[in-house]
C-alpha cells in the first residue's frame, strides 16, 4: 500500500531462543518467533498462553460491590420478586441479557427484560422505562452493558422503590450512579485485575458468583458456566475488546464449546451464517459471520428478535428468526455501502486530523460501522452523524485510530453535546444539529494537537521474518494455535524479503487477488483481500518484499485441502 509504514523488528539473536522454544513446545519455528517477539520466551509462560485454563479466571468477588449484588439478586429470586434486566441493542448487550435471564431461571427465579430501540429510544437507560417497571411491580433492575452514566435514571428508580444493580464496562463519569451495587472493573476504586471485560464478561462474573452460592454440585456449576461462556465468547469477540488475559481464556473455551451448539437459536444462526455444526468457529468467523447477523436486528429493527432467538426451544421458530436476522444483515450491508459512498463523496477538508460526516437522511443503525470503514480507509478518527427527525438532534457514532482516546476528546468539549459516552476506541454522541459544524472543527483541532503525521499512515507491525520454505503444515498449525485472534492479540504478520512474482496476479470477484510467489525454489500462492486495484504493481518477474498472515480456511478444508491459507497484506 503506497505510503504505508512497516514496523520491522531489528535483526537480533532471538532466533536461537525461538529454536529452543519451538523444540520445547512442539510448535513450528514461525510460532516460536512470534511468542518470543510478544514476550513469551519462557516455556512455562508460553504454555499458559497456548493453553489458557478456566482455573486461571479471577474470583468474581474481586469486583467491587459483588457481594451486595449477589445478596440482592438471591433475595429477589427466593422471594419471587419481579426482576427486570435492562440491556442494550448490540451483540454485547443482547447476549448479556440472555446470559442473566438463563442464570436467574436456572436459579429458580424469573425475570423480564428491556432492550431499547436504537432509533426510537437511543442508547442508555431511560426514566420512562423505569417508571413503567415500577407500575408493573418490578422491585429490582439489573442493567447489563449500560447504566454506568445513568445517574438520573437510577435516582428515579430509588424514588420509586426499585433497587438497581448496574453491571457495565464502559468508563464511568467522576461520580458513580447511586445504585445498590455497581459492578464495573473500570470504576476507579475497583481492583479487579481484568479491566477489559466486555459487558457480557461482567454479567458472566455476576452469574459465576451467583451459582457459587447455590446448593449445586460442582459438576453442574461447571456445566452451566461452560454453557454461558459460549455467549461470552461471541460477545467478547464482537465487542472488539482485547483478547488477552481472562478474555482470552473465556473466548478460547467458549469457541471450543460452540463446536456443538445445543441451543436451537445458535444452531439456526450457524446455518444461516454458513458455519458447520461440529466444527468450532474461529474468532474471525464469529466477528464476520455471527456478530454482524446478531447486530443487524438492533441496527435495522428491534433487538428483541435476538433475545427471542436464543431463548426459544422451538427449532422452527428459531429458523424463522435466524432467517430474519440474515435478511436484516443483507439490508444493513446495502444501507452501509450507500452511506459509506455518500461520506466519501461529501466535501470536507482531507487534511483534517479528525473528521465528522453528517447526513440528514442516513440510517442511524449503520453509522457506527460506517465510521469503522472510514477509519480503515482514511486512517484518522471519524464520527458519522445522522439526523433524528423526531427530536431534531444529530446523533451518531465515532471510531478511533491507535493512540487517540476518543472519549477524552469528547470530554474536552462536553458543552457541545446533549449526551455522550464510550471509551478509547468507540463512542456515541447526541447534539443539537446547529452545533455539528462546531463539533467538526473542535474535534479536528483537538486531534491535531495529539496526532503526528505518521499516525495518519496505515501501519503494519511485523512480528517476525520468515522464508517461504518455512511454510510447512506444522509451522502453520503452530501459528494458528496462537489464536483466538482479534484486538489485543492480532494475527501475526510475517515479512519475507526478496520473493519473485511467478505470474501476473489473478483477480477474483473483481476485488481480490491470487498471486503466486517463489523464493529459493519454493512456490506459494497467496490471497490478497481487497487488493485488486493494485494488481498492476506485481508484474511477472518482479522482485518484492511481502507481508503475509496465516488464516484458517474452512472452505478449503471442506473440499479436502489444507484448512488454512496465506494472506497477502502489503508489498514493496
Amino acid at each position: 500500500m503506497p505510503g504505508s509504514r512497516w514496523l520491522v523488528p531489528s535483526p537480533d539473536n532471538s532466533d536461537s531462543a525461538a529454536i529452543g522454544l519451538a523444540s520445547d513446545l512442539g510448535v513450528g519455528i514461525l510460532a516460536a518467533r512470534v511468542l518470543v517477539r510478544r514476550g513469551f520466551s519462557d516455556p512455562a509462560a508460553a504454555r499458559r498462553f497456548l493453553s489458557p485454563s478456566l482455573a486461571d479466571l479471577h474470583p468474581p468477588a474481586l469486583l467491587r460491590d459483588m457481594e451486595p449484588a449477589v445478596d440482592r439478586l438471591l433475595t429477589a429470586i427466593r422471594n419471587r420478586e419481579k426482576i427486570l434486566i435492562y440491556g442494550d441493542y448490540d451483540v454485547d448487550g443482547t447476549l448479556s441479557v440472555v446470559l442473566l435471564l438463563k442464570t436467574i431461571e436456572l436459579a429458580g427465579g424469573s425475570a423480564g427484560y428491556h432492550v431499547p430501540h436504537r432509533l426510537k429510544d437511543g442508547y442508555g437507560m431511560r426514566a420512562d422505562v423505569v417508571e413503567q417497571a415500577a407500575a408493573d411491580g418490578v422491585r429490582l433492575i439489573v442493567s447489563v452493558d449500560t447504566g454506568i452514566r445513568a445517574t438520573a435514571v437510577v435516582e428515579r428508580a430509588a424514588e420509586l422503590g426499585i433497587d438497581v444493580v448496574v453491571t457495565d464496562h464502559h468508563l464511568p463519569e467522576s461520580a458513580l450512579p447511586p445504585a445498590l451495587a455497581v459492578l464495573n472493573p473500570n470504576r476507579p476504586d475497583c481492583g479487579y485485575p481484568e479491566k477489559d471485560l466486555c459487558g457480557a464478561g461482567v454479567a458472566f462474573k455476576l452469574a459465576q458468583a451467583l451459582v457459587a452460592r447455590l446448593d449445586w454440585a460442582p459438576a453442574k456449576v461447571e456445566r452451566i458456566l461452560a454453557s454461558l461462556l459460549k455467549l461470552v465468547a461471541i460477545a467478547t469477540v464482537a465487542d472488539v475488546v482485547p483478547l488477552t488475559g481472562e478474555n482470552r481464556a473465556m473466548v478460547s473455551h467458549g469457541l471450543a464449546g460452540l463446536s456443538d451448539p445445543r441451543n436451537p437459536g445458535l444452531r439456526a444462526l450457524f446455518q444461516v451464517a454458513g458455519l458447520t455444526v461440529g466444527v468450532a468457529p474461529s474468532s474471525r468467523q464469529v466477528a464476520f459471520q455471527i456478530g454482524p447477523r446478531v447486530n443487524a436486528a438492533g441496527r435495522m429493527d428491534t433487538a428483541r428478535q435476538v433475545i427471542e432467538l436464543f431463548l426459544t426451544a422451538d427449532a422452527g421458530r428459531a429458523e424463522t428468526l435466524a432467517r430474519g436476522l440474515n435478511e436484516h444483515n443483507s439490508e444493513r450491508r446495502r444501507t452501509e455501502a450507500a452511506t459509506l459512498e455518500a461520506c466519501l463523496e461529501a466535501p470536507g477538508d482531507p487534511a483534517a486530523a479528525a473528521l465528522v460526516f453528517y447526513g440528514g437522511d442516513w440510517h442511524r443503525g449503520v453509522l457506527g460501522i460506517v465510521a469503522s470503514r472510514l477509519v480503515e480507509r482514511l486512517h484518522r478518527p471519524v464520527f458519522v452523524l445522522g439526523l433524528d427527525q423526531a427530536t431534531g438532534m444529530a446523533q451518531g457514532s465515532g471510531r478511533s485510530v491507535d493512540g487517540f482516546h476518543l472519549l477524552e476528546a469528547l470530554e474536552s468539549m462536553p458543552e457541545v453535546f446533549v449526551r455522550f459516552g464510550g471509551h478509547r476506541h468507540a463512542a456515541g454522541v447526541t447534539l443539537e444539529a446547529a452545533r455539528v459544524a462546531e463539533f467538526r472543527w473542535r474535534f479536528a483541532d483537538y486531534a491535531a494537537t495529539r496526532l503526528a503525521p505518521e499516525d495518519f499512515l496505515p501501519t503494519h507491525a511485523v512480528d517476525a521474518r520468515a522464508e517461504l520454505r518455512e511454510l510447512t503444515g506444522q509451522a502453520v498449525d503452530g501459528v494458528l494455535r496462537l489464536g483466538p485472534f482479534g484486538h489485543g492479540n492480532r494475527e501475526p504478520l510475517f515479512l519475507v524479503e526478496g520473493v519473485e512474482v511467478v505470474a501476473a496476479p489473478v483477480v477474483m470477484k473483481e476485488k481480490h487477488l491470487r498471486v503466486a510467489f517463489r523464493q529459493a525454489g519454493r512456490g506459494v500462492t497467496l490471497k490478497g483481500w481487497n487488493l485488486a486495484a493494485r494488481a498492476a504493481e506485481l508484474p511477472a518477474g518482479a522482485r518484492v518484499d511481502i507481508l503475509f498472515s496465516l488464516e484458517e480456511d474452512a472452505y478449503s478444508a471442506s473440499r479436502g485441502y489444507p484448512g488454512w491459507c496465506v494472506v497477502l497484506w502489503d508489498w514493496r
